[in-house]
């Protein structure tokens, strides 16, 4: 009777385990699974067209003009590069699949017709000169590799990705690698981790607070993140006074505007996007108005968190106002797209099936069950390692330079056909050279991609370090001054660096021209 009675209760545990719900997974109706991946696509939509007037007006300084903005000027997003280049990376996924290799994401981004900017376009020119991903975003072939680009492109990979942020890193570690390396890539887990984390949960601290277990935390994104949790706290009624501890501690350390106010940084503005949302406290126009006041780039920012507010309430708790614009515009294409707010929502969504059924997840009609994960920090990676800047040095400091050969200045037009000053000198020849002593551990040369630019060999200390192309000419646009050639990681002291004009250019470029105009000297911190 006694191993009866053990045989009965085991076989009653094992039932009772059995009828017990999975706690790894969660529920959500297609209804409401939709309706938040909406809310998220016109968070951007709204967010990018509040900020666009203000974008780069405020550098190093919050911005105090006036923000003279309503809903309908959501129609301005259909020409935003927030939106459209985002939009490229889901037309490869239409054309050859979300498993497509990072190459094929590279190619279509970078003959997508569009003019790029900063990381974007070194991974632009990076495909045409045959470096691919992950090399393409790699500090030694993209020296903007921290800066904003991912970051302000992966929100897709979020709103495809609910209650899964790992699905998510996997996802922005193929695309976010093809221009952005270390913190900019983490730019793009972070935002993307915001949005898979605000699919179930309405506390923004706590959205916040699970998105940062994406990062490694020993990375400066995490480090500036955690200050913004904390400066909220200490400073719970005063958004300003945290800017200010912000600036002090964070805004002199971006690499490829080193020197200058403008800062392109992707975790300063990563923590302009949480200061919107912890002192926004959940109101869309509060959030978008500090986010946009926090100043740098002030369209990308308030564009990001209003998407998260999207996210938590969906687009049906939207004020009203903003879904009426919305939706005026969702049959209209964004340029260079094939794509609308309909349709980026009815592709997103199915996406988004599809990854939760590849992670274990169940689809039916009702009911949507996704197996939840915790998230799994990103590997840890450094773009420029205790880099700051020691000095910038004009290519016409004539103390400083040893130029050999025949070497012009060169003048800036302006659009009206004005020139300007002397922006730089150029060389065409073979074997035309300049020499530059500098003591550091890194150092950038600046100058022009262009459509008469040529190749150059890089030397430092006497030793060969690369060869470089200057030719650029995408759709009508040049790129001046931009970096051309950088050394990384030298050992501290003095250094000789050789710059030998080789003469060679590619078929379709105009000449072999080099154009210099500054060096940028840094130091290890």
């Amino acid at each position: 009777m006694k191993h009866l009675n053990i045989f009965a209760l085991a076989l009653i545990a094992m039932f009772a385990s059995c009828s017990q719900p999975d706690p790894t997974i969660r529920t959500i109706t297609p209804e409401i699974l939709k309706d938040k991946i909406a809310g998220g696509w016109a968070g951007k939509i709204l967010g990018v067209t509040y900020g666009a007037p203000t974008e780069f007006r405020a550098l190093g300084r919050t911005y105090e003009d006036s923000i003279r903005w309503k809903p309908a000027d959501a129609i301005g997003s259909l020409t935003q590069d927030d939106l459209y280049v985002q939009l490229t990376f889901l037309m490869t996924m239409d054309q050859y699949g979300i498993n497509a290799p990072a190459k094929k994401y590279q190619e279509l981004f970078a003959k997508s017709g569009y003019m790029l900017w900063h990381a974007n376009a070194q991974a632009r020119k990076n495909y045409f000169d045959s470096i691919f991903p992950p090399r393409s975003g790699a500090p030694e072939f993209n020296f903007h590799t921290d800066d904003i680009d991912f970051q302000i492109e992966a929100d897709y990979i979020g709103f495809m990705s609910p209650g899964m942020p790992n699905s998510a890193t996997k996802l922005a570690d193929k695309i976010g690698h093809i221009m952005n390396y270390g913190d900019g890539y983490y730019g793009g887990v972070f935002v993307a981790a915001l949005y898979t984390e605000a699919f179930f949960e309405k506390n923004i601290l706590k959205v916040v607070e699970k998105a940062l277990l994406s990062l490694p935390a020993e990375s400066d994104y995490a480090k500036i993140i955690r200050d913004v949790i904390r400066l909220r706290s200490e400073n719970p009624a005063d958004w300003r006074a945290s800017w200010k501890v912000l600036e002090e501690k964070w805004g002199k350390t971006h690499i490829c505007t080193a020197g200058s106010s403008f800062n392109i940084d992707a975790k300063l503005n990563g923590a302009y996007i949480v200061m919107g949302l912890l002192y926004g406290e959940g109101d869309a126009m509060k959030t978008l108005e500090i986010s946009t006041r926090c100043g740098q780039d002030s369209d990308c920012n308030p564009s990001n968190a209003l998407a998260v507010l999207g996210v938590i309430n969906g687009f049906s708790q939207m004020p009203e106002a903003m879904q009426k614009a919305v939706r005026e515009i969702q049959d209209a294409p964004f340029i260079f797209t094939d794509y609308t707010f309909r349709k980026a929502v009815d592709q997103t969504y199915q996406y988004a099936i599809g990854q939760i059924m590849a992670e274990g997840g169940s689809i039916a009609a009702d009911k949507i069950g996704i197996k939840m994960q915790v998230p799994v920090a990103a590997p840890y990676e450094v773009s420029f390692p205790k880099m700051v800047l020691r000095e910038r040095i004009s290519i016409f400091d004539e103390k400083r330079w040893k130029l050999t050969g025949n070497w012009q200045n060169y003048r800036l037009k302006t659009e009206e056909g004005n020139a300007q000053k002397y922006q730089s000198k150029y060389a065409t020849n073979k074997g035309d050279a300049l020499e530059f002593e500098f003591e550091g551990t890194a150092i950038s040369l600046e100058g022009n991609w262009k459509k008469d630019g040529g190749k150059a060999d890089l030397y430092i200390d006497g030793k060969l370090h690369s060869t470089f192309d200057t030719y650029f000419f995408y759709n009508n646009q040049e790129q001046t001054p931009i970096n051309i050639c950088h050394a990384l990681k030298l050992s501290p002291g003095k250094h000789t660096l050789k710059l030998v004009v080789t003469g060679d250019k590619k078929p379709e470029a105009l000449d072999s021209r080099i154009y210099v105009s500054d060096a940028l000297i840094f130091k290890e911190e």
